[in-house]
């Protein structure tokens, strides 16, 4: 397993980008001309070989045994955030799509972290309410429009909430940044993210 190395994008998590600042909040050039949705994107591996054939049976193939092992990386990886979250939400799964696979991968990696940081983590605070399209494949832009309001928050769970939402792949922010979308709408006071591995 490859880590994240230690210099990345303050914002976004990315570690292949030009960095323009340096100090404790270094900023890449995409976060410098377009500030994320989410405070914080944050993945403890890189998503390469064995990561990716590991995350893709856990994720395609049957394999939720698998979750508590992966998780344990997501709680070693830890990071100091600027703001403490106080619910954890994992990204959910259109219900066409979660009786298709049986799991949600997402829930399956974020509850053995919630419990072991102490923070409260809700399920159904988070819906994904429009079918979509995978988005394995997907260019950038093809990616922000396939997930546009795709998502619904529950207004009374998550109001003035810090929330982390916790997913197993990060590779444009797409998903998290339509999900944030919504929380915020909601009424959380901050939204950041937090993966298992990120493609960079």
């Amino acid at each position: 397993m490859v880590k994240v190395p230690a210099r990345v994008c303050s914002r976004c998590g990315r570690f292949h980008e030009v960095i323009l600042t340096s100090g404790p909040d270094p900023i890449c050039n995409e976060c410098h001309q377009k500030p994320p949705t989410l405070t914080r994107m944050r993945a403890p591996l890189c998503y390469m070989e064995p990561t990716s054939r590991i995350i893709h049976r856990f994720k395609y193939e049957g394999l939720f045994a698998l979750a508590d092992p992966l998780a344990r990386f997501l709680i070693a990886g830890w990071p100091e955030w600027t703001q403490p979250p106080d619910l954890v939400l994992p990204v959910p799964l259109h219900p066409r799509r979660m009786r298709q696979r049986g799991y949600n991968q997402s829930e399956l990696l974020a509850r053995p972290l919630s419990m072991a940081k102490r923070i409260a983590m809700e399920p159904t605070l988070l819906q994904r309410t429009r079918h979509t399209m995978p988005q394995v494949g997907l260019g950038p832009e093809d990616r922000l429009q396939n997930v546009r309001g795709a998502f619904t928050a529950d207004a009374a769970g998550v109001r003035g909430c810090h929330v982390m939402l916790v997913d197993d792949v990060l590779t444009t922010g797409a998903t998290m940044s339509a999900a944030a979308e919504a929380l915020l709408e909601a009424g959380a006071t901050s939204v950041a993210a937090y993966c298992l591995a990120r493609v960079s």
